[in-house]
């Protein structure tokens, strides 16, 4: 089975298009999945969502991130900057009654979900088990101890989002099974930004996955500079010009 993974469109509709534009002509993945972030720092968030709403292929896991949180829930207590929070809050002014409906029917608003998809286990969270929401898996995290991977190793794959930084790398645990020398593979999954990329790739990017076991990172171009002048002063700048370069 093929799954396309897509992880923090934030509003940036171009990109989100750009995306499943390649997707469907080009990967014809068989089921999608969406690690959060949906929302804020673009200026698009109702029309994302309406995008997709409308997406034509079987989306088979949908979990909230950090800004659906945040913002549905009215806490802004976690955010870094007061530019992120003043975002926040304006993109919560801007959500329509049927956007507010649709990001309250996930059925991901733990920031995690469990799947099982050709005997594969999957987990998918927004950030890591540390913190469903806030806190990213990376390859380096812990540099290199057992605490900051503890509680992955039934998965098969552990799909992320939240860094906004692309990533697969294997975890080998031990486990009684002879067959594989005692160990188990766990592959981590991070597809990167579809419409925030902080890569300094400015791309618009994503993940494919074959469930036995390949996994291509994607990046497609948009136009960033269409999207830019959809800004307003609204929200700091900040957000608008860091598209240029993916930074």
């Amino acid at each position: 089975m093929l799954i396309a993974v897509l992880s923090d469109i934030h509003g940036n509709c171009s990109a989100l298009e750009s995306v499943l534009s390649d997707i469907r002509i080009n990967r014809k993945p068989d089921a999608v999945v969406l690690l959060g972030d949906l929302i804020d720092y673009g200026m698009r968030s109702n029309e994302a969502i309406s995008i997709v709403k409308g997406i034509d292929i079987p989306v088979i896991c949908n979990i909230w991130g950090n800004h659906e949180n945040a913002i549905l829930n009215e806490d802004y207590s976690r955010f870094s900057s007061s530019r992120g929070v003043e975002s926040a809050k304006f993109t919560k002014s801007r959500l329509s009654a049927e956007s507010i409906e649709y990001l309250n029917s996930i059925d991901g608003k733990s920031g995690k979900k469990e799947f099982t998809v050709d005997s594969k286990r999957f987990l998918a969270v927004h950030g890591s088990l540390r913190d469903n929401y806030w806190k990213s898996i990376y390859p380096y995290c812990g540099n290199g101890t057992d605490g900051d991977f503890a509680g992955y190793e039934s998965y098969d794959f552990v799909l992320s989002g939240h860094s906004h930084y692309t990533h697969v790398f294997d975890r080998f645990y031990e486990c009684d099974n002879p067959e594989y020398r005692n160990k188990k593979k766990v592959v981590f999954i991070n597809p990167g930004s579809v419409g925030q990329p902080r890569n300094h790739n400015p791309n618009a990017q994503y993940a494919l996955l074959d469930t036995r076991g390949t996994v291509s990172l994607i990046g497609v171009s948009y136009d960033v500079s269409y999207e830019q002048s959809l800004f307003t002063d609204d929200v700091d700048k900040f957000y608008k010009d860091r598209l240029t370069n993916g930074v």
